[in-house]
């Protein structure tokens, strides 16, 4: 396997140089199960586990391997298995908070390249999902595309298109269907070799479908629709490359039921850029686009240049990441305390001991 199919480029091979050295082998996670990775380098495929050096040096979730990581591993060719060492550096990272009530970053995919963002065209279309998906991609360093899927199924189509413009200011909107192949050449221009894209999306917005349609061959479950013809059941389990057979690769996501933001300040800005420029105008530097007077976003807001809906959207998506920022801040604070109370009890321990 010739690893610049993978994705391989000049700044992996920097960052791998010292690994190298040391006789490890560089590969890709194309997979994540409970216990195993799968792993793809130069001399095949294997399964492969984390080291227990790499398991105790490993702090925080977000450092362990995720799909699309490259990593320095051992290879037991004889057996198809390996072992993990070392994570390299990631250029970009698709991340969310993890579901419920814990301050920790979940990575969905590493090293990606363009996200495509699906969004089904029947009645589960939401112009404020979208944007939420649309802040994440920002900050993840990938480029986001929106794709608008069974548009077989939407009477309509243009109208709903213009919607998702509308909140995806300068990101190439796409309206496809896999059943009768609407659209679909217009997606080729993102799968290039070595290139990696990302499909993220909610359960049954047709994401599985997409991968089949390009892989030319039914490698993903799919599932009819419910009998009422809307929302579609989730198919995918676990998240997994694909290696296309005109180039590039693809990662399958399972669909995301809570869209929990995570350190998104500076994607706000880019989902938002209407209303970030328009607040560069706003007469004083911190208003909050509320009743304070010279403030250019409500005045956009009522020439009807930025929607009302838009506009609160932005308002509760800013006081969710300041939320999250300060449990964050809280939770380290805590980290930090209990860090310096451990090494004082264990020297407690030993002065005991010495004593007997």
């Amino acid at each position: 396997m010739n690893l610049n199919i993978l994705g391989w480029n000049k700044a992996s091979e920097n960052a791998f140089e010292k690994y190298k050295n040391q006789g490890y082998v560089a590969g890709r996670i194309f997979a994540e199960y409970k216990s195993f990775y799968k792993v793809i380098y130069e001399g095949g495929e294997i399964l492969a586990e984390i080291t227990g050096k790499l398991l105790y040096e490993t702090e925080q979730q977000q450092d362990f391997p995720a799909v699309g990581d490259w990593v320095a591993i051992t290879p037991r060719q004889n057996e198809n298995r390996g072992t993990i060492h070392h994570v390299l550096p990631r250029k970009s990272k698709f991340s969310r908070k993890v579901a419920g009530t814990n301050t920790r970053e979940q990575i969905v995919a590493a090293n990606i390249d363009t996200v495509f963002i699906v969004n089904s065209m029947n009645s589960d279309f939401n112009p404020r999902r979208l944007e939420r998906y649309l802040l994440l991609a920002w900050e993840s360093g990938a480029n986001p595309v929106i794709i608008l899927s069974k548009s077989d199924l939407c009477q309509n189509i243009q109208e709903i298109q213009a919607e998702a413009e509308a909140v995806a200011l300068g990101v190439p909107v796409h309206a496809i269907s896999t059943y009768m192949a609407s659209g679909m050449d217009a997606l080729k221009q993102y799968y290039r070799e070595g290139q990696t894209i990302a499909l993220l999306g909610s359960s049954g917005v047709g994401k599985s479908s997409i991968i089949n349609y390009f892989l030319g061959s039914t490698i993903q479950k799919v599932q009819e629709l419910r009998n009422d013809g809307q929302k579609g059941k989730h198919t995918s389990t676990h998240r997994e490359i694909f290696i296309l057979p005109e180039g590039g690769l693809i990662i399958d996501t399972p669909g995301m039921r809570e869209i929990q933001l995570w350190d998104a300040e500076e994607g706000l800005q880019e989902a938002f850029e209407d209303i970030d420029a328009a607040s560069n105008n706003c007469f004083f530097r911190d208003c909050k686009h509320e009743r304070e007077p010279g403030c250019a976003v409500i005045a956009a807001v009522k020439n009807g240049v930025i929607a009302i809906e838009r506009l609160e959207s932005y308002k509760k998506l800013e006081k969710e990441l300041k939320y999250l920022e300060k449990k964050q801040s809280t939770a380290s604070k805590l980290a930090q305390k209990k860090a310096k109370v451990q090494p004082k009890k264990a020297n407690e321990r030993n002065i005991n001991l010495e004593e007997y």
